[in-house]
């Protein structure tokens, strides 16, 4: 039985790719920062997976030592889904590009001095489509976000690991070195595996609840997170993935068609119209959400799928499917009131 580590097993994705591991019947490890949130991570793969037993929790954090090397060793293949995220700008940038590099770093580290087979990263649309002339609006594998453009302290979070995770392998020497595959996917919507409904089902809350009362006229992609993960997992065992990274979307749209679908689907406050731009950005001074938002105000942002399409050959989760079950789970939670 092959051993797999997936840090980050609180967060969205990550929590996916755990109960897609334990339900393929690979031995699993996970690393959480806090022993407080065991437990949930615990009772979740009780209630969502086949194979809870073969789970086994570290404590590590992405700005700390500890703990790294106990979790990597013995792993033949690591997923390092962790990094951090939140709607807004955080007043210094550092809350997300020092453990998104310094982590990423660590936990590369740590495989090197291991038998780690493989390692497959979870970067973003973020590090391929932000910071550019405003002339560009189809994207690929070939992108890459630019740091000192117009760009959000979580898109130059993600640049600045994938590269630092790119330019590690590149000079470790050949005895240390492991395979490397990067997954970028855009917008991450669908159920939720804990109580924890992550920034992305957050924005679709703000939609069905009536908190927002118009769009802003803001053009990305979504996928659901079961592909994300089931992609994570794929890549791992795929050769053929080995030294890419891959872009992940099935679909992009304007926020207010998210709002038609929503809408259509019973959710009666879903706004539909856009928000004049000079509105969004007076709103942002006030509401921090919004201000990471500004750089993608009237910007087209489709992306290239030619090469998820040609390693990944499964049906994707349709964006209103997605979207869908996500907000009928949140209406459940109790959330919309």
């Amino acid at each position: 039985m092959e051993t797999v580590l997936v840090t980050g097993g609180t967060g969205f994705i990550g929590l996916h790719c755990l109960q897609q591991l334990l339900d393929q019947g690979y031995k699993v490890r996970t690393t959480i920062r806090s022993e407080s949130r065991k437990s949930e991570v615990i009772d979740s793969m009780k209630e969502f997976s086949k194979h809870p037993e073969n789970l086994e929790i570290f404590i590590a954090d992405l700005l700390e030592d500890e703990g790294w090397k106990e979790a990597v060793t013995g792993c033949d293949f690591v997923l390092h889904v962790a990094s951090p995220f939140f709607l807004g700008e955080p007043d210094n940038e550092d809350v997300f590009v020092k453990p998104a590099v310094e982590g990423t770093l660590r936990v590369l580290e740590a495989c090197s001095d291991s038998e780690v087979k493989k390692v497959v990263l979870t970067s973003s649309m973020a590090a391929v489509g932000y910071g550019h002339a405003k002339e560009k609006n189809i994207f690929s594998e070939e992108d890459w976000s630019k740091t000192d453009g117009e760009i959000s302290a979580y898109a130059k979070s993600k640049t600045l690991a994938e590269k630092a995770a790119w330019n590690y392998l590149r000079d470790l020497p050949e005895d240390k070195k492991f395979k490397l595959t990067v997954i970028n996917p855009v917008a991450v919507t669908g159920p939720m595996l804990t109580d924890d409904i992550g920034s992305s089902n957050d924005f679709l809350l703000k939609l069905i609840n009536g908190s927002m009362p118009a769009c802003p006229k803001i053009h990305m992609g979504y996928i659901d997170v079961r592909d994300v993960a089931k992609a994570h997992i794929s890549a791992m065992t795929n050769e053929q993935t080995d030294g890419e990274r891959i872009l992940l979307s099935e679909r992009e749209m304007f926020f207010a068609e998210v709002g038609v679908i929503l809408k259509e689907a019973g959710f009666e406050k879903s706004p539909t119209k856009e928000m004049p731009n000079f509105l969004v950005k007076f709103m942002a001074i006030f509401v921090k959400e919004l201000k990471g938002l500004l750089p993608s105000l009237n910007r087209i942002g489709e992306v290239d799928k030619t090469k998820a399409k040609k390693f990944f050959d499964w049906k994707l989760v349709t964006t209103e499917e997605s979207v869908i079950e996500s907000a009928k789970q949140l209406k459940e939670m109790g959330l919309m009131e």
